[in-house]
């Protein structure tokens, strides 16, 4: 799944939260109809390593089944179910036996999981007259979760409201949900889907999304459809709220936990980000905390003198430094002379953000890494070319000619290095 070091590192940052700041996850109806095995055996593994995630469940498919058996026909209005009074009797018992039907799977592999199927949403009509039994919440009853994680058991929510004088009303488990999110502030939000995260134009998986230095950006695509569009302005609001650790990943239940352990991750993994800060001169920039982003990314100290030695071209650093490139100006173009990323930043995608800025803005760029770093595989996929030489590897893009890259190599293998052996 990821090396040991990385599930060490995340275990341990999961470890330190108090347990209804781990996770919340939403399971949407398709899930539990067409992948319930992979479901819990991911949970089960949560819970084995010592971590409880909050579960909220939708059943969409499973609805529109039973209420096309009864003959009441489908529908919606701004994506929202109409629900009559004669819906709303399926609606209940159909959500109560996907309830139990997860948290009876999850006990068959000996995993504690416990059922919530009312109680905590307490809810008004969101358009009466509109949309019938339909509620938004007002308040959230955290008792029945923490007894649960009290218990070390994973509550296991239906996204069935209440109004004061009793009355269920049908909840958009999405917007259930994002309630909940808003008021736990957890870690980390996962919605598990048959996707797997979000597609690009060409269908495939979106690994990450620094909605900072990428959202504008991402939102004039002609490929994002309404529904993306959708999710990711909600993704957006939501994030907007919660703390800048906090961030939200799509994919599926069999991935969860590589997506929850490794810095790679599985799916699309969304976070608000970081602003990129940009300088031209050593001016501004708080050295010190540049210093120890550096050392603490490569595991060296740098030169005494780096900050006077080094003729500063480009700076690209996250507004909390944790994550830098640092960039001069060598035979005629820009070299990249650092990139660091914090380990505790690293999976959050703000490494390849700050990469994507600092691309934008150069389009001829050459650099040298060690043989065996572990960045080395971004490299390949980043470069136009790469020439080995005994110490390292040289990377370029953008340049065409072949007298520049062998003048770029060259310069390369007689740089004086600057971080310490």
């Amino acid at each position: 799944m990821g090396s040991a070091r990385e599930i060490q590192q995340y275990l341990k940052r999961f470890s330190q939260l108090d347990a209804a700041r781990f996770a919340v996850v939403k399971v949407g109806g398709a899930v539990l109809r067409d992948d319930l095995p992979a479901l819990t055996s991911s949970l089960s593994f949560l819970q084995q390593v010592g971590l409880t995630p909050i579960v909220l469940h939708g059943a969409g498919p499973q609805l529109d089944e039973e209420l096309s058996a009864a003959g009441i026909e489908k529908k919606t209005v701004n994506g929202l179910r109409v629900t009559s009074p004669e819906a709303l009797a399926i609606v209940r018992r159909v959500f109560q036996a996907q309830n139990l039907r997860l948290v009876e799977a999850l006990q068959e592999v000996d995993t504690r999981a416990t059922s919530v199927p009312s109680g905590v949403f307490a809810a008004d009509f969101l358009d009466h007259e509109t949309l019938g039994l339909v509620g938004k919440v007002r308040e959230i009853n955290l008792a029945p979760i923490e007894a649960s994680l009290r218990a070390g058991s994973i509550p296991v929510i239906a996204s069935l409201g209440e109004t004061d004088s009793g009355q269920i009303l049908n909840i958009n488990a999405d917007f259930a949900a994002n309630e909940l999110v808003r008021v736990l502030q957890p870690y980390k939000i996962v919605f598990l889907t048959g996707t797997g995260g979000l597609l690009d134009g060409d269908g495939n998986v979106i690994d990450s999304i620094n909605l900072s230095t990428e959202y504008d950006q991402l939102l004039k695509q002609p490929w994002l459809h309404s529904g993306m569009r959708l999710k990711i302005e909600q993704i957006k609001d939501l994030l907007d709220d919660l703390p800048l650790t906090s961030s939200v990943s799509i994919t599926r239940p069999a991935e969860l936990a590589k997506e929850l352990f490794t810095h790679k991750g599985s799916g699309t993994l969304v976070r608000r980000g970081e602003r990129v800060l940009r300088y031209e001169s050593w001016e501004g920039v708080d050295k010190e905390r540049l210093r120890e982003l550096i050392e603490s990314s490569f595991g060296r100290a740098v030169v005494p003198d780096y900050f006077d030695r080094t003729n500063l071209y480009r700076l690209y650093v996250s507004e909390n430094y944790r994550a830098a490139m640092v960039l001069t100006q060598d035979e005629g173009f820009a070299y990249l002379d650092k990139f660091a990323v914090l380990d505790e930043a690293q999976g959050e995608g703000l490494g390849r953000a700050v990469w994507q800025v600092m691309r934008d803005e150069n389009p001829k760029l050459f650099w040298r890494s060690r043989h065996g770093n572990v960045i080395n595989h971004f490299y390949y996929a980043e470069s136009d070319g790469c020439f080995k030489q005994s110490r390292w590897k040289v990377f370029w893009y953008g340049l065409d000619n072949f007298a520049d890259i062998e003048r770029c190599v060259a310069h390369c293998a007689t740089r004086i290095p600057t971080l310490q052996d």
